[in-house]
């Protein structure tokens, strides 16, 4: 794995999603990536990379836990799974049914038809319930694919294409927003959308599964919601919402 960011050529204008304020500050925000990325690293380790589940498994999973916690999804699964012999009949079950298996997911009134869509999807154009086809695809085409099932956007596609096809996206959930804003990776109004096309600019593809998964764990461990551990923190120096709370003056360029 290299050592060094080495990002796509900066041209003069921005692309798509790049807010044009990162885009101007984009070396000095590439050697504070790599900074980022490697201090994670040395205090979670390297993750190993291993598909979850199967890819069918993996979109319906990331889809209960849409606005939900990975217990709770796991939980949500579990007792779809032990409920119906096979994905057929989940697909043709009455949508009453399959809401009440998803319950521990919450908003189950979407969740539950939403998986009957994505099942019925897949079953009408691969005649299988298996999503492995979209390895034969480009990253765009299979993001395409995905994101053209209603309710599922570009996170949960990123998350299907990275964690079982290792394609080149970069999920952006709750704790990597909250810890890339805190960071001044992004700006604080930067949208999801934002925020993943900033650190795909930003840091070489190799270094996506390691950093998202990273990020999430200082995010739960470090980086919470409500009270930040920021004594604690492993990138405090190159934190801008620790040194706005501390009224410490932004290191020079």
């Amino acid at each position: 794995m290299s050592d060094e960011a080495t990002p796509p050529h900066q041209s003069a204008r921005p692309p798509q999603h790049v807010p044009a304020e990162v885009w101007e500050r984009l070396p000095a925000l590439r050697q504070k990536a790599a900074e980022i990325y490697r201090r994670l690293l040395d205090a979670y380790g390297e993750p190993d990379w291993r598909p979850r589940y199967p890819p069918l498994e993996e979109l319906i999973i990331t889809t209960l836990a849409q606005n939900s916690t990975d217990h709770n999804a796991l939980m949500a699964y579990r007792r779809l799974r032990e409920r119906f012999p096979s994905w057929e009949a989940v697909m043709n079950a009455p949508v009453e049914a399959v809401i009440d298996a998803v319950r521990p997911a919450g908003l189950t009134n979407q969740k539950g038809p939403r998986i009957q869509a994505i099942l019925r999807k897949v079953w009408q154009e691969q005649g299988a319930f298996d999503l492995s086809f979209l390895g034969e695809l480009s990253t765009e085409e299979a993001e395409a694919w995905l994101t053209s099932i209603k309710g599922i956007g570009h996170k949960t596609a990123s998350i299907v294409l990275l964690f079982c096809f290792n394609r080149p996206t970069f999920p952006v959930d709750t704790h990597v927003s909250r810890v890339s804003r805190r960071l001044g990776i992004v700006p604080e109004r930067a949208s999801t959308r934002q925020i993943r096309a900033v650190w795909e600019h930003l840091v070489p593809a190799e270094w996506y599964y390691p950093l998202h998964l990273n990020l999430i764990r200082h995010g739960r461990q470090i980086c919470k919601a409500r009270r930040p551990q920021c004594a604690r923190c492993v990138v405090q120096d190159v934190c801008d919402f620790y040194r706005e709370q501390e009224a410490i003056p932004a290191p020079a360029p």
